[in-house]
């Protein structure tokens, strides 16, 4: 659905974006992360066609960049991280607009359902400059999608909003998820990204790791297996350490921290070996690394 290849954005000088290569699938919901001034933006108005790349290629939904601007225009929701709206006008005249921009059929009933889906129809004859953030925040929504588009970028969904407003945002985004929708999601909310995306890419001008959420924690951390003690883990250590499938094995208070691929595997072993050299074993469990460590390593902040 979205696929770049050596993607660049030069401003005077200065990269933004630098050979970006990415393949995004129909009906992935793909988190871009990275710091601010990282390019994140820059790459989302390359693919919606409203800034040309200074090098590379890009195909968003079957169509390319700098070639079929038009119809990816068509084709394509965006959400900007300022909602940009007609503050004057109604919630309902808004939409009216654009969709008759997007030459959307039927246009009063497109904006009916949208207003509905997003619980503003009730407020749809008030000006949208007395609405909340969270609610210009899910006009802006139904603004992305009066169309009906095949992808949908959204740009920070739920910076500023207060937990309850970013709780219907990030519900939305789920239930679109539902319906196949293509989504690629800048968000600086790591929880966000990791509850919303099926992939996830850190990127800091250039792309520095693109995969799962689990992918990502297998890559810089491998699988760690807690072993919890009711005495001194030292003992253990080097016999635990002579095995051929564990990697590292660390004594941390009472706990024997394992680094091994396949715990669900040797796990049993362990737990044998353990028990046969006098180790009394409370409990057995995974350590997870959260996605901010994660992402601290992959930009270098640690």
């Amino acid at each position: 659905m979205i696929k770049t290849i050596n993607l660049s954005k030069n401003f005077n000088g200065t990269t933004a974006v630098d050979r970006l290569t990415l393949e995004i699938n129909s009906g992935e919901v793909f988190g871009f992360l990275g710091p601010n001034g990282a390019g994140k933006t820059t790459t989302v108005r390359m693919l919606t066609s409203l800034i040309a790349p200074s090098a590379g290629t890009a195909e968003v939904a079957g169509f390319r960049v700098g070639e079929a601007d038009q119809q990816i225009r068509r084709h394509v929701g965006i959400l900007t991280e300022a909602p940009g709206l007609y503050e004057r006008l109604s919630a309902e005249r808004n939409l009216q607009i654009y969709a008759r921009l997007y030459e959307v059929p039927e246009v009063d009933g497109q904006v009916e359902r949208y207003l509905r889906l997003l619980g503003l129809w009730e407020r749809r004859k008030d000006a949208a400059g007395t609405f909340s953030k969270g609610m210009k925040q899910k006009l802006s929504i139904a603004r992305a999608l009066l169309h009906e588009p095949r992808v949908l970028f959204l740009d920070e969904p739920t910076a500023g909003l207060d937990p309850e407003a970013a709780k219907l945002v990030r519900d939305f985004v789920a239930e679109l998820r539902k319906q196949g929708r293509t989504i690629f999601l800048c968000t600086h909310n790591l929880d966000e990204a990791e509850r919303l995306c099926d992939r996830i890419a850190v990127f800091n001008q250039k792309l520095l790791s693109v995969d799962t959420p689990s992918g990502l924690r297998r890559q810089i951390y491998g699988r760690q297996i807690v072993f919890h003690l009711a005495d001194s883990p030292e003992p253990y250590v080097s016999a635990i350490a002579s095995l051929n499938y564990v990697k590292k094995v660390e004594a941390i208070d009472n706990k024997l921290l394992l680094s091994l691929d396949d715990p669900e595997r040797y796990n049993p072993d362990l737990i044998r070996q353990l028990v046969s050299a006098g180790a009394n074993i409370q409990f057995v469990g995974e350590l997870r690394h959260s996605l901010e460590d994660i992402y601290l390593q992959l930009v270098g902040h640690v």
